[in-house]
């Protein structure tokens, strides 16, 4: 692949930003920026978007073998470029190095730098779902990056979903797939009620104002503090932050004072996963497929038996759990590369490479 015929040279902007991330995850290239254009992107509900706007990132040689990385609700790729996540993966030797792989991190419909509510229309953005956003994930590698194949899917919580839907709507356009802190299962239980719990907070909340509102409303940040206590971070991690009331009280007010974001897109993001259901195509999928969850996880309970029973009909499936410890964080544990890298590189060692359809 010739990299001039998709790759833009970044603006001063993007030159800030990668110079930021180099102190910050030395060990791999910085990352580079672009944005594509899709004219008149249909959505699953029939509501045309004349521009939807996808911003991307990418790190390595882009005549490497392809990579796609899915980011989790609310965030961006920039969660996957962290000394936690991309300095354990993307360096000389490790299992995605930059020399030897080209990663693809799009931001998400309604996220980062692609096209979202906050730019402009509000509420009237389109009602997307996940279905929507694997579209656009799609159509940027096919139709704007040129990719046919890639090496790897991989995805953590809402990019581990999405890992799930890839594998079986495309099941010829990857070897592999590295679903994380996810389930092959309808959106349903606990995970379901705090998500509805959480948008229907921002809706009731008065300042709201049918998403017309002049500051953020302060039950948008209340309710999103309380749904990530409730559903991330694991048991011994909170414990440990909050051994007495006074120093819950303290790592409350940092968590209050650090957080950022606008209630209009992470209303339609949380939204956006209400009608997932992966579990109709299992058998479709013919990559090497490893699900990645951890035992802690508050999102996607391991004792529920889901993960095990769904697996069995994914004909190259397997389950990697990552044990509960005073090291995991829950539904946040496979955001810390550390704990599942050697997993990945055992998959990607030994995993065909399937020709692409």
């Amino acid at each position: 692949m010739n990299p001039r015929s998709f790759l833009r040279r970044a603006c001063l902007g993007a030159a800030l930003f990668a110079a930021a991330f180099q102190g910050l995850a030395a060990d791999f290239p910085a990352p580079k920026q672009g944005d594509w254009i899709v004219r008149d992107f249909r959505f699953h509900t029939g509501e045309v978007l004349p521009e939807l706007k996808i911003h991307y990132q990418t790190v390595g040689d882009p005549a490497g073998e392809p990579v796609l990385m899915l980011h989790g609700t609310t965030g961006s790729s920039n969660s996957m470029l962290t000394p936690a996540f991309g300095g354990e993966l993307y360096g000389p030797g490790q299992p995605l190095d930059a020399t030897k792989y080209f990663i693809i991190l799009p931001d998400a419909i309604g996220t980062g730098g692609s096209t979202k509510p906050s730019d402009g229309l509000r509420m009237k953005f389109p009602k997307y779902n996940y279905d929507d956003m694997v579209d656009a994930q799609y159509r940027l590698l096919r139709e704007h990056l040129r990719i046919p194949h890639l090496r790897l899917v991989i995805g953590n919580s809402m990019g581990g979903m999405q890992t799930w839907m890839w594998a079986q709507k495309y099941p010829g356009m990857m070897d592999v797939a590295v679903p994380m802190a996810s389930l092959p299962t309808p959106m349903s239980g606990r995970n379901w009620t705090l998500r509805r719990l959480l948008t229907e907070s921002i809706r009731r909340d008065p300042a709201w104002n049918n998403g017309n509102y002049t500051a953020q409303p302060p039950g948008f940040q209340l309710a999103s503090i309380f749904f990530a206590t409730a559903t991330n971070g694991g048991n011994h991690s909170y414990m440990k932050a909050g051994p007495n009331r006074e120093k819950a009280d303290e790592a409350l007010q940092k968590r209050l004072a650090n957080f950022r974001g606008d209630a209009n897109d992470h209303l339609l993001q949380w939204e956006s996963s209400a009608d997932y259901n992966p579990s109709v195509g299992l058998e479709r999928i013919t990559a090497t497929l490893l699900a990645i969850n951890a035992a802690d996880d508050e999102r996607n309970p391991i004792e529920l038996g889901i993960l095990e029973r769904e697996l069995k009909r994914v004909k190259n499936g397997r389950a990697y759990v990552i044990p509960a410890s005073e090291q995991t964080l829950g539904h946040g544990t496979t955001g810390q590369a550390r704990f599942w890298k050697q997993e990945l590189e055992k998959v990607l060692k030994t995993a065909p490479r399937i020709a692409p359809m």
